[in-house]
């Protein structure tokens, strides 16, 4: 059965999709968009549920696009702090108030929204960070909770690969199978909570199309947009949207 939705509610829907695979192409701060749009068409905490399997998808599609760029010396690192922080998230999620849930994305949001706006205004006020074990477990850690909790940890990841310098592409590649393999683990701590089941599957199935041409539509705006006016455009709305959350206005 699907969601009882307007044919306006649906298109934002498609919208969500759209911007997942377009920020599986590099524009990270687009997946805010997609965080903000599912957590007002649907309740906030049953939200992060229906988006995770999209996600799985773009995953997909960005590693058969980017794998041979992949560091996997700098994945390797990364996932035992990010699996702590994702354990963490999950207690976290079983103890806050459904009617919370909407202010604690809108705060995670909010945040993201920050940093990844400093990263693109100031792209050298992450160049001197530094890179050491308890650096990159804070990082680790950090993503691990923001991804349970809201599936937000994109600009997360990306501030600190560019903090080590990785190029454009290794990025990319490298975020790719990053997120591939902690999406897939946070499914069990998911479907344990009640939020993936066969209804939003069929959901997700029906906006798989979407998420596809969100890759291309990445892989061609790449070439051809300025990312940082393209990402600064999207997060003022992201921004404004993550205030709504909060019910400032």
């Amino acid at each position: 059965m699907f969601p009882q939705l307007t044919l306006g509610e649906w298109l934002l829907a498609v919208l969500a999709a759209t911007c997942i695979g377009v920020a599986k192409s590099g524009f990270s701060g687009v997946g805010l968009v997609t965080v903000v749009v599912m957590a007002r068409l649907f309740p906030p905490r049953e939200s992060t549920g229906i988006l995770l399997p999209l996600l799985i998808v773009g995953d997909v599609l960005a590693v058969t696009a980017f794998q041979k760029h992949a560091q996997w010396a700098q994945i390797w690192k990364m996932l035992p702090p990010t699996f702590a922080g994702i354990v963490l998230g999950y207690f976290l999620m079983g103890w806050i108030p459904g009617q919370h849930f909407g202010p604690v994305i809108g705060w995670v949001v909010l945040v993201m929204v920050v940093l990844q706006a400093l990263r693109r205004l100031r792209p050298n006020a992450y160049a001197h960070v530094p890179h050491s074990r308890g650096f990159a477990w804070g990082i680790g850690a950090w993503c691990g909770i923001t991804t349970m909790l809201a599936n937000a940890a994109g600009p997360v990841m990306a501030l600190y690969f560019l903090a080590i310098k990785l190029p454009k592409y290794n990025l990319v590649g490298t975020s790719a199978w990053f997120f591939l393999l902690v999406n897939i683990s946070k499914i069990p701590f998911s479907a344990h909570l009640g939020l993936i089941d066969q209804h939003t599957l069929l959901f997700n199935l029906a906006l798989v199309p979407a998420v596809a041409l969100g890759i291309f539509l990445g892989r061609w705006l790449i070439a051809l947009v300025p990312q940082k006016h393209f990402e600064l455009l999207l997060l003022v709305f992201a921004g404004l949207a993550s205030l709504r959350l909060l019910g400032a206005f």
